[in-house]
């Protein structure tokens, strides 16, 4: 009689367990991860996207690597502001829980 309670405990705890793994995802459920990655992704974006068109004016004016250099830097401030403008934004919405 008590293995049966026992089995009975343990399959309804695999179902709970299946249940919980197959339910579907709620919208909002990822939220902060998704935001997260739109930050470092634009972040990310603006510094390479500003040292590539450096590196190309570099090329095309032969004052390598000082426009580089100086787009660089342009690009990494542009992408500090952009990811705090952002990253207050999603924290105005109160969207996340």
């Amino acid at each position: 009689m008590a293995d049966d309670r026992r089995s009975d405990d343990l399959d309804r705890r695999i179902a709970d367990a299946k249940a919980e793994i197959e339910r579907p995802i709620t919208p909002g459920e990822g939220a902060a991860e998704s935001r997260g990655w739109a930050i470092g992704i634009e972040f990310v974006g603006t510094v390479l996207v500003s040292a590539a068109i450096g590196y190309f004016i570099d090329r095309a004016a032969g004052t390598a690597p000082w426009v580089m250099i100086g787009l660089l830097v342009l690009g990494f401030i542009a992408g500090v502001y952009r990811a705090s403008k952002t990253s207050a934004q999603f924290d105005a919405d109160g969207a996340i829980k």
